[in-house]
C-alpha cells in the first residue's frame, strides 16, 4: 500500500508539471535576469530617491555609523535656485530634440542601403563603423575636427568667413558641437535597427501597393512606415536615453566647459557626487532622480502610445 501511494504522489507531482510547464518554463529562464535586474536596477533606483532626502558626503564615521544627515525635501529646494541645475536642464532638452534627428536619418540611409548594386556591403561598413567604435573615440575625434588652428571644420570657417570659430571654447555653439558629435554613432545605430525591420517588410504588401499605383512617399508612408513601427519605436527609447543621460562626450571633449555652459543633468550629477568638486551624495541622487522622472515621462510615453496602437490594429 505504501509503495502504491508513494507512485501515486509521483504521478500526481508529474502531473501537475505537465500542467502548468507550459507557463512555468519561460518564466523558469527569466528568472536569472529578473533576479539581476532587481538586485542592479530596481533597488538602486529606490535606495537613490531615498539617498536624495539627506545630506551626505559619502564617508562613514570612525566607528562605522551613517554621517547621513535627514534634510528631507531640502535638495530639491536647493535645485530649483541652482543655477548650474537649470542650465544642464537646458542642455538636456537640446540633446532631446536634436538627438531624435538620428531617427529619420538612420531610417533615409537604411533605406539606401537596403538595395542590391554593386558596392553595397563596402557602404554599408562605412555606415556601421561609427557604432563599433567607443564613444570616447568619437569624443576625440570631433575635437581634432573642431580644434582652432588644425580643424578641419575650424579651417573650413575660416576659408568662407575669413575668421574660424571655436566650437568647444564658445557658449554659444559647444552644445550643438558635442550633439552632433553624439548624432555620428547613433545615426548608424538607428540604421541598424531599420535595417534589420526592411528585411521583415512583407513583399506582398509592397507589390500590392505597386499595383495599385502607390510610389515614393506614399510608398514610404502608408506601406513602408507601419511596417516598421517596432523598429520605429526601439529607435525612439534607446535615442531618448541616449540623448538623457549624455555623459561620456561631454566629458570627453569639454569636461562641462566653457564655465560650465555644456554641462547635461548626467554630468552635474557626476560632478556633485563624484568629482573633486563635490562628494554630495543626496544632491547627486536628487539630480539623479529629477533626471530618472524625465526618463519615465518619455518612455512611459511611448509605451502607451504603442499599446494604444496594438488596441486600434495598426
Amino acid at each position: 500500500m505504501a509503495i502504491a501511494a508513494d507512485a501515486g504522489s509521483g504521478a500526481s507531482g508529474r502531473s501537475w508539471w505537465k500542467q502548468n510547464q507550459q507557463w512555468l518554463t519561460p518564466w523558469l529562464f527569466l528568472a536569472p535576469g529578473l533576479v539581476m535586474f532587481v538586485v542592479y536596477v530596481i533597488i538602486p533606483i529606490f535606495q537613490s530617491f531615498w539617498l536624495s532626502f539627506f545630506d551626505w558626503d559619502g564617508l562613514r564615521a570612525p566607528d562605522g555609523s551613517s554621517t547621513a544627515r535627514w534634510i528631507g525635501m531640502g535638495n530639491y529646494v536647493e535645485l530649483m535656485d541652482d543655477d548650474a541645475f537649470w542650465t544642464s536642464l537646458h542642455n538636456n532638452v537640446l540633446w532631446l530634440v536634436l538627438y531624435l534627428l538620428a531617427v529619420p536619418m538612420g531610417l533615409f540611409i537604411a533605406i539606401f542601403l537596403n538595395q542590391t548594386v554593386r558596392g553595397i556591403r563596402v557602404y554599408k561598413s562605412l555606415f556601421f563603423f561609427p557604432f563599433v567604435i567607443s564613444q570616447v573615440v568619437v569624443g576625440l575625434i570631433f575635437s581634432w575636427f573642431y580644434a582652432p588652428g588644425f580643424g578641419l571644420l575650424y579651417a573650413i570657417i575660416e576659408r568662407i568667413t575669413g575668421t574660424g570659430v571655436a566650437i568647444l571654447a564658445d557658449e554659444r555653439f559647444v552644445t550643438y558641437g558635442i550633439i552632433a558629435a553624439g548624432l555620428w554613432p547613433q545615426t548608424a545605430y538607428c540604421m541598424i535597427l531599420y535595417l534589420t525591420g526592411l528585411n521583415n517588410v512583407s513583399p506582398d504588401q509592397v507589390e500590392a501597393a505597386r499595383l495599385d499605383g502607390a510610389k515614393g512617399w506614399r510608398m514610404l508612408w502608408y506601406v513602408i512606415l507601419p511596417q516598421l513601427r517596432p523598429a520605429t519605436f526601439i529607435a525612439v527609447v534607446v535615442t531618448v536615453i541616449g540623448a538623457l543621460r549624455s555623459f561620456d562626450l561631454v566629458s570627453i571633449m569639454t569636461d562641462g566647459g566653457p564655465y560650465g555652459s555644456s554641462r547635461v543633468l548626467s554630468f552635474y550629477m557626476y560632478e556633485q557626487a563624484l568629482s573633486e568638486y563635490g562628494y554630495r551624495m543626496g544632491y547627486g541622487a536628487a539630480i539623479a532622480v529629477v533626471l530618472f522622472l524625465i526618463m519615465m515621462v518619455f518612455i512611459s510615453g511611448f509605451i502607451w502610445k504603442m499599446i494604444r496602437d496594438e488596441k486600434e490594429g495598426y
